[in-house]
């Protein structure tokens, strides 16, 4: 994965936007309205929001988000791969880039929220594979019987 270059970007850039766009609309396929809670452009920009952008080539591969709940806490958000680049291991490769930069931002635990449905069965994979347990809503969310919430700490 020596080609792959994450870096901090702007999620309102031209170059991300159609990525952000297909990550939404799968979002809604899977999910009721209500159960979504992906973030949306301007909720990326939030200044409590670190986005950021896999490139290879310059190409536009994933995204993914950290979001400061409290000093200590932080959700993971977003994360996202371009279906053309699924199985390369950059979700795997995205996810290890974030858990470090929470953990030398000094957060303590990570957690995020994610879909019961089986479109969502890869990614709950990833996460266990990566030390995420099952832990109760946290944050803003309420329980859920489309939502699985997964927390570890740094």
């Amino acid at each position: 994965m020596d080609d792959l270059l994450i870096t901090v970007d702007d999620p309102r850039g031209p170059a991300v936007r159609p990525l952000l766009e297909r990550h939404l609309a799968l979002m809604f396929e899977q999910s009721a309205p209500e159960d979504v809670h992906a973030l949306d452009v301007d909720g990326l920009a939030d200044p409590a929001v670190t986005f950021y952008v896999v490139r290879r080539a310059g190409d536009v591969l994933a995204v993914g988000a950290l979001k400061r709940l409290t000093a200590e806490h932080v959700e993971l958000k977003s994360m996202h791969t371009a279906a053309e680049a699924r199985g390369q291991g950059i979700a795997r490769t995205l996810l290890a880039h974030l858990l470090d930069a929470a953990r030398k931002a000094g957060f303590r635990r990570i957690s995020l929220e994610t879909g019961t449905q089986d479109g969502f069965a890869a990614a709950r994979t990833l996460y266990a594979r990566a030390g995420f347990v099952e832990c109760g809503p946290f944050g803003d969310y309420a329980p859920s019987p489309a939502s699985t919430f997964l927390t570890r700490g740094l």
